[in-house]
Protein backbone atom coordinates (compact mmCIF):
# COMPACT_ATOMS: atom_id res chain seq x y z
CA UNK A 1 0.00 0.00 0.00
CA UNK A 2 1.17 3.36 -1.05
CA UNK A 3 1.30 6.51 1.39
CA UNK A 4 -1.43 8.32 -0.46
CA UNK A 5 -3.80 4.87 -0.22
CA UNK A 6 -2.57 5.14 3.78
CA UNK A 7 -3.58 8.74 3.78
CA UNK A 8 -6.83 8.35 1.98
CA UNK A 9 -10.28 9.26 4.78
CA UNK A 10 -12.34 6.35 5.35
CA UNK A 11 -15.58 7.57 5.23
CA UNK A 12 -17.59 4.39 6.47
CA UNK A 13 -19.84 3.45 9.52
CA UNK A 14 -18.56 0.11 10.87
CA UNK A 15 -20.76 0.58 14.23
CA UNK A 16 -24.25 0.73 14.52
CA UNK A 17 -26.90 1.73 18.11
CA UNK A 18 -29.84 1.90 17.73
CA UNK A 19 -31.92 3.54 21.06
CA UNK A 20 -32.71 -0.02 22.31
CA UNK A 21 -35.45 2.31 24.75
CA UNK A 22 -37.67 3.33 22.47
CA UNK A 23 -37.54 0.50 19.89
CA UNK A 24 -40.63 -2.06 20.30
CA UNK A 25 -40.20 -5.19 18.34
CA UNK A 26 -44.39 -5.60 16.83
CA UNK A 27 -43.75 -7.89 14.81
CA UNK A 28 -41.05 -10.28 13.07
CA UNK A 29 -41.67 -8.17 9.82
CA UNK A 30 -40.02 -4.97 11.35
CA UNK A 31 -37.59 -7.11 13.38
CA UNK A 32 -36.72 -8.46 9.69
CA UNK A 33 -36.44 -4.82 8.06
CA UNK A 34 -34.54 -3.69 11.37
CA UNK A 35 -31.82 -6.26 11.02
CA UNK A 36 -31.38 -6.39 7.24
CA UNK A 37 -31.16 -2.72 7.24
CA UNK A 38 -28.20 -3.12 9.76
CA UNK A 39 -26.62 -5.55 8.18
CA UNK A 40 -26.51 -3.76 4.95
CA UNK A 41 -25.36 -1.22 6.31
CA UNK A 42 -22.29 -2.26 7.83
CA UNK A 43 -21.33 -4.24 4.42
CA UNK A 44 -21.81 -1.19 2.51
CA UNK A 45 -22.41 2.30 2.94
CA UNK A 46 -21.13 5.83 2.46
CA UNK A 47 -21.07 8.47 5.46
CA UNK A 48 -18.35 11.87 6.02
CA UNK A 49 -19.23 14.01 8.72
CA UNK A 50 -18.40 17.80 7.69
CA UNK A 51 -15.64 18.62 8.92
CA UNK A 52 -13.53 15.25 9.71
CA UNK A 53 -11.05 14.20 8.12
CA UNK A 54 -11.01 10.73 8.89
CA UNK A 55 -13.34 7.72 9.82
CA UNK A 56 -14.50 4.60 10.00
CA UNK A 57 -17.06 5.86 12.27
CA UNK A 58 -19.24 4.71 15.01
CA UNK A 59 -23.27 5.97 14.81
CA UNK A 60 -25.55 5.99 17.68
CA UNK A 61 -29.52 6.93 16.36
CA UNK A 62 -31.76 7.65 18.65
CA UNK A 63 -34.85 10.30 19.29
CA UNK A 64 -34.28 12.53 21.97
CA UNK A 65 -36.34 15.85 22.61
CA UNK A 66 -38.70 15.66 19.67
CA UNK A 67 -35.25 15.50 17.36
CA UNK A 68 -33.62 13.05 15.71
CA UNK A 69 -30.09 12.73 17.00
CA UNK A 70 -26.64 11.25 15.16
CA UNK A 71 -24.51 10.89 17.72
CA UNK A 72 -21.29 10.57 15.37
CA UNK A 73 -17.89 8.60 17.38
CA UNK A 74 -14.51 7.27 16.53
CA UNK A 75 -13.71 3.77 15.76
CA UNK A 76 -13.06 3.58 19.54
CA UNK A 77 -16.03 4.67 20.08
CA UNK A 78 -14.99 8.09 21.52
CA UNK A 79 -17.57 11.72 20.76
CA UNK A 80 -16.87 13.04 17.28
CA UNK A 81 -20.05 14.95 17.76
CA UNK A 82 -23.30 15.03 17.46
CA UNK A 83 -25.84 16.12 14.12
CA UNK A 84 -29.40 16.51 15.57
CA UNK A 85 -32.73 17.24 12.77
CA UNK A 86 -35.94 17.88 13.68
CA UNK A 87 -38.46 14.70 13.24
CA UNK A 88 -41.71 17.28 12.00
CA UNK A 89 -40.11 16.76 8.27
CA UNK A 90 -39.99 13.14 8.57
CA UNK A 91 -43.44 12.50 10.48
CA UNK A 92 -45.83 12.61 7.54
CA UNK A 93 -43.62 10.27 5.36
CA UNK A 94 -42.82 7.81 8.20
CA UNK A 95 -46.61 7.52 8.60
CA UNK A 96 -47.34 6.89 4.76
CA UNK A 97 -44.69 4.47 4.96
CA UNK A 98 -46.19 2.11 7.89
CA UNK A 99 -49.34 2.71 6.21
CA UNK A 100 -48.18 1.30 2.95
CA UNK A 101 -45.96 -1.49 4.96
CA UNK A 102 -49.10 -2.77 6.70
CA UNK A 103 -50.95 -3.08 3.17
CA UNK A 104 -48.15 -4.84 1.79
CA UNK A 105 -47.57 -7.62 4.81
CA UNK A 106 -51.13 -8.23 4.67
CA UNK A 107 -51.10 -8.47 0.74
CA UNK A 108 -48.24 -11.05 0.72
CA UNK A 109 -50.45 -13.09 2.84
CA UNK A 110 -52.96 -13.52 0.58
CA UNK A 111 -53.41 -11.19 -2.64
CA UNK A 112 -52.45 -11.92 -6.28
CA UNK A 113 -49.03 -11.23 -7.48
CA UNK A 114 -50.39 -8.11 -9.47
CA UNK A 115 -51.71 -6.45 -5.94
CA UNK A 116 -48.45 -7.05 -4.01
CA UNK A 117 -46.29 -5.87 -7.15
CA UNK A 118 -48.62 -2.05 -7.41
CA UNK A 119 -48.14 -1.93 -3.02
CA UNK A 120 -44.54 -2.83 -3.24
CA UNK A 121 -43.90 -0.54 -5.70
CA UNK A 122 -45.40 2.21 -3.89
CA UNK A 123 -43.86 1.42 -0.61
CA UNK A 124 -40.52 2.03 -2.75
CA UNK A 125 -41.28 4.72 -3.86
CA UNK A 126 -42.07 6.15 -0.47
CA UNK A 127 -39.16 4.44 0.94
CA UNK A 128 -37.05 6.48 -1.72
CA UNK A 129 -38.97 9.59 -1.12
CA UNK A 130 -37.65 9.32 2.69
CA UNK A 131 -34.50 8.85 2.02
CA UNK A 132 -34.10 11.72 -0.17
CA UNK A 133 -35.44 13.81 2.50
CA UNK A 134 -33.27 12.38 5.09
CA UNK A 135 -30.63 13.26 2.55
CA UNK A 136 -31.54 16.88 1.93
CA UNK A 137 -31.72 17.42 5.92
CA UNK A 138 -28.25 15.97 6.39
CA UNK A 139 -26.69 18.57 3.83
CA UNK A 140 -23.91 19.86 5.01
CA UNK A 141 -23.77 18.17 8.23
CA UNK A 142 -23.27 14.41 7.13
CA UNK A 143 -22.90 13.34 3.48
CA UNK A 144 -24.51 10.16 2.47
CA UNK A 145 -25.29 7.93 -0.74
CA UNK A 146 -28.51 6.77 -1.73
CA UNK A 147 -28.17 3.22 -0.46
CA UNK A 148 -26.88 4.66 2.83
CA UNK A 149 -29.78 7.28 3.14
CA UNK A 150 -32.30 4.31 2.36
CA UNK A 151 -30.85 1.78 5.36
CA UNK A 152 -30.72 4.63 7.40
CA UNK A 153 -34.29 5.69 6.52
CA UNK A 154 -35.39 2.08 7.10
CA UNK A 155 -33.58 2.28 10.93
CA UNK A 156 -35.46 6.18 11.51
CA UNK A 157 -38.62 4.50 10.78
CA UNK A 158 -37.89 1.84 13.34
CA UNK A 159 -37.27 3.77 15.86
CA UNK A 160 -40.59 5.76 15.32
CA UNK A 161 -42.25 2.51 16.54
CA UNK A 162 -43.41 3.65 20.08
CA UNK A 163 -45.32 1.72 22.67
Amino acid sequence: MNVQEQAAPTHKVIGIVLDEANIVRLNADIDHERRVAIFDLLEENYFEPAGSPFGPYRLHLLIADNRLVFDVRREDDSPLGKVMLALSPFRRIVKDYFAICDSYFDAIKHAPPSQIEAIDMGRRGLHNDGAELLRERLAGKIEIDTNTSRRLFTLICVLHIRA
